[in-house]
């Protein structure tokens, strides 16, 4: 009888979170926020560089297929989900009076959270090989706006769906009870804190009540901030009742300075309107596992359907692009992985595509160990190289066929390398078989239109 009670409040509280969204529902705006690569310490050689994006890509990838969960401080044993962090970042402001942070945009996890108090502990947390790295914290006490969320706020249940408040009775104004703590793995490390109820401040619009991650400890993180756009209710998306966002992420070349582009958040009737020249493939609905595989829920899946090299046919066997009931193989598109990352088989087929078109061309063996990327080629003397085409085909016709400098990166003089990262993990492994990462995506427009169901792109320069 308890275990229906505490079922029914929890449903209450979902309920009830969404009928504070109807304000934001009904409004008709465009938000548009600078997106700018976060701030590095750059490595004197291109290998190393291009090494740190491939390993970095890889222990996101392996998070995002399988993160491994730690309970929050609390005997309310729910497990949170998040993953690893990319490089793209924008500027959020928080309080009253506003404070500015920098925010690491993330479509791969649905919680926003900020470093946090003058206390904030960050353990080998570093930008690139930097150890040094000072951390601009949000600071509540010198925010009128800032309130711990309590137990019973509905919001709690937006993270916490399965949440119930001990001694605590729905619509009871004495219980003092707070929201549980969370831990969130991200990358290498993790970060752990208390939820708020804050005031955002975007471009032309305030949003009371908005809730927020006050990390005050983590390891192995960035010098920033998470904004998760995933599919997740408290995503700054679904919070803002958003029906479409896109964003242009700007070329990884080493000679960027302080370029940036935009971030677009759509809501109410502009959210109808088809962008010019996108190509739209549907999203693949998400397969629907609890527990410990509920962070499946929060990715963007859609539905690759096959790639090719220098316009043949990879042979991928189907059970990659498929995606199954319990969450393994398809695809996902994540700002947040840098590299494309591919199951070895996967990755081996279309690797051997490219060296089967590209056997006039000397092999870089100590680079590609140096890199673990391959292929990579050594190609001086020659004044214009010309690799095989990449391009993948997606369901309802839409083709991405990737400009060279997306997918041939930089690792040395006068080296390239084939920008795709794999791992050793087990053929068939939980979670999504393919990882669309942000390199790939360079100088691209990309639409994530909630409100059709449906992922667009084209190519345009970002800046």
């Amino acid at each position: 009888m308890a275990s229906s009670s505490s079922s029914s409040s929890s449903s209450l509280l979902l309920f009830l979170s969404l009928l504070l969204l109807l304000p934001y529902i009904t409004s008709s705006n465009i938000i548009t926020i600078s997106i700018s690569h976060l701030p590095t310490n750059p490595h004197p050689y291109p290998y190393q560089h291009l090494s740190y994006l491939a390993n970095s890509s890889l222990k996101r990838a392996r998070h995002l297929k399988n993160p491994q969960t730690t309970p929050p401080h609390t005997n309310t044993k729910i497990p949170l989900f998040s993953q690893s962090y990319g490089e793209y970042s924008i500027p959020l402001s928080f309080g009253t009076p506003p404070q500015t942070l920098p925010f690491i945009m993330d479509t791969g996890s649905d919680l926003i959270w900020f470093p946090c108090s003058k206390k904030y502990q960050c353990i080998n947390c570093s930008t690139y090989h930097s150890n040094t790295v000072k951390i601009k914290s949000f600071i509540p006490n010198l925010s009128s706006s800032s309130k711990p969320l309590a137990c019973l706020n509905p919001k709690c249940a937006m993270v916490y769906p399965k949440i119930h408040c001990p001694d605590c009775k729905l619509g009871s104004k004495n219980c003092t009870r707070r929201c549980p703590w969370y831990t969130y793995p991200y990358g290498s490390g993790d970060t752990s804190g208390s939820l708020l109820s804050e005031t955002l401040h975007l471009p032309n619009r305030r949003v009371p009540d908005f809730l927020v991650g006050c990390s005050i400890r983590a390891t192995y993180q960035p010098a920033a901030g998470i904004a998760g756009l995933g599919r997740g209710p408290a995503s700054l998306p679904a919070q803002l009742a958003i029906k479409k966002f896109s964003y242009c992420l700007l070329s990884r070349l080493f000679d960027d300075t302080n370029k940036s582009s935009s971030l677009v958040l759509v809501g109410g009737k502009d959210s109808v309107k088809k962008t010019k020249g996108v190509s739209y493939t549907p999203f693949v609905k998400n397969p629907e596992v609890p527990g410990k595989r509920a962070f499946l829920n929060y990715y963007y899946y859609v539905g690759l359907r096959r790639i090719t090299v220098g316009g043949r046919r990879v042979k991928i066997p189907y059970r990659y692009l498929r995606l199954d009931k319990n969450g393994s193989g398809g695809t996902i598109v994540d700002s947040g992985t840098t590299l494309t990352h591919m199951a070895p088989e996967v990755l081996e087929r279309v690797a051997g595509e490219f060296e089967k078109l590209t056997k006039g061309y000397k092999r870089a063996e100590e680079v590609e160990a140096l890199t673990r990327l391959r292929p990579c080629y050594n190609v001086s003397g020659i004044e214009t190289p010309m690799f095989p085409s990449l391009t993948f085909h997606f369901k309802g016709g839409a083709e991405m066929a990737l400009p060279e400098e997306n997918y041939m990166a930089p690792a040395a003089w006068e080296v390239l390398c084939l920008a795709i990262r794999s791992d050793n993990l087990p053929v068939i492994s939980s979670g999504p078989s393919i990882i669309l990462g942000s390199f790939q995506m360079q100088n691209y427009h990309v639409e994530f239109d909630l409100q059709n169901e449906r992922f667009g792109f084209k190519q345009q320069q970002c800046n």
